[in-house]
């Protein structure tokens, strides 16, 4: 029941949503619980759900050729995940998601929940909500960020936004999550003690 409530107080952060519509979304839930470094979507698979976090730490990341990987995100617990390009186009994801730690999610038929929100104003007004601060506002602060300012204050800024993530998932995922080498990391770390 809590992370149906939370799940609520999530959509509810972005537009009022009522009770019957809640109830619509509610029966598309399915609880998963996934292991440290387990796989909820691969890279060139369609994604037919997004999944709100309940509790632990998922990445998307993308590979390279030789193998390298490079984080496009890291999610925490309370926001949505997914492979929204995939799900709604219905074309193959661009990036993996992996969770990075033990993991709780309620996973949503992406379609079935695309369906209510065409039905329901109120899921209407979340989604809108939804899509111009996550995937225009966000996504253009978070762009502005990895051009304009040094590692350091991307840094400190991720440390403020997400307390004592780095005692729950590597440096390398934080490194790569800034655009920058575990090396550099180590450095910066070293340099604001």
């Amino acid at each position: 029941m809590f992370y149906l409530d939370a799940l609520r107080t999530y959509l509810c952060n972005y537009s009022s949503i009522t009770l019957s519509s809640f109830e619509l979304v509610k029966d598309l839930v399915k609880f998963q619980q996934i292991s440290k470094n387990d796989i909820l979507l691969n890279e060139g698979d369609v994604a037919k759900n997004i999944y709100f976090l309940g509790s632990g730490v998922v990445r998307a990341y993308s590979s390279d050729q030789e193998g390298h990987t490079y984080n496009k995100n890291i999610f925490l617990a309370g926001k949505m995940v997914g492979s929204m390009v995939s799900a709604l186009l219905q074309k193959p994801s661009s990036f993996t998601l992996q969770a990075l730690d033990e993991s709780i999610l309620l996973s949503l038929n992406f379609t079935k929940f695309k369906q209510f929100i065409l039905e329901k104003d109120d899921l209407k007004n979340y989604y809108i909500a939804y899509l111009e601060k996550e995937w225009v506002m966000d996504k253009e602060q978070r762009e502005v960020s990895l051009v304009m300012e040094s590692a350091s204050v991307r840094y400190e800024k991720f440390m403020e936004e997400n307390p004592g993530i780095d005692r729950k998932i590597s440096l390398h995922h934080i490194a790569s999550h800034l655009g920058i080498t575990p090396t550099q990391l180590i450095r910066i770390r070293k340099d604001l003690k």
